[in-house]
């Protein structure tokens, strides 16, 4: 078993790690990091990962762990329309796990800081009984964020990628699902690797008006669900419209079921006032782009199937009160890793 390092040699060690940047007056090493002024507005987001609820060190490497952590942050800020500047890191670090873990660890982080352009200023270290990594980002934003609330009725939606990979990757993960070779790779890559769609996200916010936005981190469903009670409508998705890769078809077939309620893929779902068609918008936004439904009027209708594929979700009632989608996603204090 490896010797856990003691709290300021560690600190030091990954000090050393990050270095300075241009961003921060004053950066790692002291009480706080001292940021100059920005016009521009701010954006704050923080996210945590902790050991045994959503992820298992066997699943992947140190590299991808750090990476994947600062990644779930960074998809809050594209989901914005922003662009991340700097973050700080607090690690509660449990017994067993030596330095080269955390070098290791840190590196993957700091790798995908710099493909950003991200500095890590700071952070904290503290001791605990499972290995936690919280992160809390900043960006800005300097014209429309892109808000859960500004969808409309006869808005059009679309979601970036396809979904249900990281869902299927974690499923195959914990021994629930068989795939071959390159699906497996494919889709377990989706659920350890994910890619925030920082470009596709500041691209969006100079379509005007801004659309509202999301980013799909607890599968479409719920959160779609989020922008309809923010936004106060329902919405009808075309089922058959939802984006699956080969990958998933492969290993799970045309059931989009798992690609509905599944959560981690960090792609982005978007409700544009003036339909575009998805060709163009895949060219403007440098990813694919699928149209999968448009936002209704709110109604009583829940979970009810229009036609063969079309259905209608999360519809407030008459008076107001938002009901549950018919299919839930990734609930934080329910749900266990490939539970």
């Amino acid at each position: 078993m490896s010797k856990s390092p003691g709290e300021f040699h560690l600190i030091e060690r990954l000090l050393k790690r990050l270095g300075s940047g241009r961003r921060a007056i004053l950066g790692p090493g002291d009480d706080c990091a001292i940021l100059p002024a920005n016009r521009a507005r701010q954006l704050l987001t923080i996210d945590s990962m902790v050991e045994d609820v959503h992820f298992k060190l066997t699943w992947g490497t140190p590299e991808a762990l750090g990476a994947r952590a600062l990644t779930v942050n960074l998809s809050d800020v594209a989901a914005m329309g922003g662009k991340p500047t700097v973050c700080v890191v607090n690690l509660a670090v449990r017994d067993g796990l030596g330095m080269r873990f955390f070098d290791r660890m840190y590196r993957g982080l700091q790798s995908a800081a710099a493909r950003a352009e991200v500095e890590v200023v700071g952070g904290n270290i503290t001791r605990a009984g499972a290995l936690a990594i919280t992160i809390a980002l900043l960006g800005e934003v300097r014209g429309a964020a892109l808000r859960r609330d500004a969808a409309r009725p006869g808005d059009t939606i679309y979601v970036t990628g396809t979904v249900g990979d990281a869902a299927a990757g974690l499923q195959i993960l914990s021994g629930q699902l068989r795939a071959r070779a390159a699906a497996r790779k494919f889709l377990i890559d989706r659920f350890l690797r994910p890619t925030a769609r920082l470009q596709a996200g500041l691209r969006l916010a100079r379509i005007k008006p801004a659309p509202a936005a999301i980013d799909l981190s607890d599968g479409l469903w719920q959160d779609l669900g989020h922008i309809l009670e923010r936004s106060e409508v329902g919405a009808e998705i075309d089922v058959s419209a939802v984006p699956l890769s080969a990958a998933y078809r492969a290993a799970v077939g045309d059931d989009r079921a798992l690609a509905l309620r599944g959560g981690e893929d960090y792609e982005l779902l978007f409700c544009l006032r003036r339909a575009v068609a998805a060709p163009a918008l895949t060219r403007s936004l440098g990813v694919r782009v699928s149209r999968i439904g448009r936002i209704t009027s709110s109604g009583k209708a829940v979970g009810k199937v229009v036609s063969g594929t079309v259905v209608l979700v999360n519809a407030p009632d008459s008076v107001g009160r938002s009901r549950r989608p018919l299919l839930a996603g990734w609930d934080q204090l329910r749900s266990q890793p490939g539970g």
